[in-house]
């Protein structure tokens, strides 16, 4: 296969990259989870810089495509949130990782 070839084909798995995965405030939360064993709510608002809004509608999407499993409940009186990602998160951040390593191993530049 030529390198042009390489390179197309590259090109066309970049299409087929998953969505959910691929947009940038998800794939930063999915980071920092796939880094600890959970996270609670406070933590991601803080390490994501997202505002609640924002990092409640991502971290739905990913628990609707069953990346990340979402648990509530209370330490005392207060609510508390924590977030983990699920073993179909996990594979989905690697297949999303090797897709863009390929991608970009056989870019040119």
């Amino acid at each position: 296969m030529s390198d042009n070839q390489r390179q197309l084909e590259s090109l066309r798995e970049l299409a087929e990259v998953d969505r959910v995965v691929h947009e940038p405030a998800r794939l930063m939360i999915l980071m920092y989870l796939y880094s600890v064993e959970e996270a609670d709510f406070v933590f991601l608002l803080n390490a994501t810089q997202l505002n609640w809004g924002n990092l409640s509608s991502h971290v739905s999407r990913l628990e609707e495509a069953g990346y990340v499993e979402v648990e509530k409940g209370f330490v005392g009186k207060k609510p508390r949130t924590l977030v983990r990602i699920s073993n179909a998160g996990r594979k989905a951040v690697d297949a999303y990782r090797r897709t863009m390593q390929v991608a970009l191993a056989n870019s040119k530049g």
